[in-house]
């Protein structure tokens, strides 16, 4: 199968806050070569089903992985591997 893009990576160490029940909790990852607009898919090293985690270019070389808690009460997670892959 055709490779249909390229990705740049960055990653880190994440601990996250506590996130309260239907809030929003975010960081940011430098990528250099990451431009407005790139598609970015993001990844967290951890079994959590009531986190959703977004990406998206919010400068040049700078992601924002936003993690949003859609459980009914606070979630505290784990440190683990937070990764970005922005499409090139």
């Amino acid at each position: 199968m055709p490779q249909l893009f390229n990705c740049i990576y960055g990653q880190r160490t994440q601990d996250w806050p506590s996130i309260a029940a239907g809030a929003r909790a975010t960081t940011t990852i430098t990528v250099p070569g990451a431009a407005l607009g790139d598609f970015v898919d993001v990844s967290m090293a951890l079994n959590q089903s009531t986190v959703k985690f977004d990406a998206f270019v919010s400068a040049p070389n700078t992601v924002t992985v936003v993690a949003t808690n859609f459980s009914g009460g606070a979630v505290d997670l784990a440190s683990g591997l937070l990764r970005v892959c922005v499409q090139k």
